[in-house]
């Protein structure tokens, strides 16, 4: 591991980021950001735009909350440079599989057999229980909840605060809202709010 690292999107996510990262001892942290009006983050740096991070010699991560763009951007960098960031107050089995660009954040628990995919944000608090399986750019935000056997798919988002019962599938591109407990397997795209999860028309 380095310990140079750049961070892809100077903003209130890459600032818990870059706490994280400092925690895992990386001492040389700076910002990429496209918006040429952004000079610094937390107080890093901002040495440049998102398309020099294959050129910088750093281990790379993307702290952009929004999966489309964090995918296309992570993409467009070798995951040799990819960094994958644990706080250390975070609970993560020893069997747990995790991808490359992936944070785990402060208090996040993650249970044994769970498998977490590419560039996943598992936030503040959230929980993954045993034999989860979260798909490549999803989203388990403040507070949410993964019960056991649960399968996420790509670039979903699952709200704060949210809870997904034990067994339930739900499919790509999907968005969980805050609070909202689901139930029952959700096959269709859209965003599902309430008690239970029921889809917005």
């Amino acid at each position: 591991m380095s310990k140079k690292l750049v961070i892809i999107g100077a903003s209130g996510h890459g600032k818990v980021i870059a706490d994280i990262a400092k925690k895992n001892g990386y001492y040389d942290i700076a910002f990429l950001d496209d918006n040429e009006n952004i000079h610094e983050c937390g107080g890093y740096p901002v040495v440049g735009r998102s398309q020099e991070a294959e050129d910088i010699n750093a281990d790379v991560i993307v702290g952009i909350g929004n999966a489309s763009i964090r995918k296309k951007i992570q993409q467009s960098i070798p995951a040799r440079k990819m960094a994958t960031l644990i706080h250390p107050s975070a609970v993560v089995a020893e069997d747990v599989i995790i991808g490359v660009g992936t944070v785990i954040m402060a208090g996040a628990v993650i249970n044994s057999g769970a498998r977490i995919g590419t560039g996943c944000i598992i936030n503040t608090c959230a929980s993954v229980d045993h034999d989860c399986n979260v798909g490549d750019y999803a989203h388990i935000a403040v507070g949410s909840h993964l019960c056991g056997t649960v399968s996420v798919g790509d670039e979903t988002w699952i709200g704060a605060g949210a809870t997904v019962s034990n067994n339930i599938s739900i499919c790509s591109e999907g968005m969980i809202g805050a609070g909202a407990v689901v139930t029952k397997d959700i096959i269709e795209k859209g965003t599902y709010v309430g008690v239970p999860a029921k889809r917005l028309r």
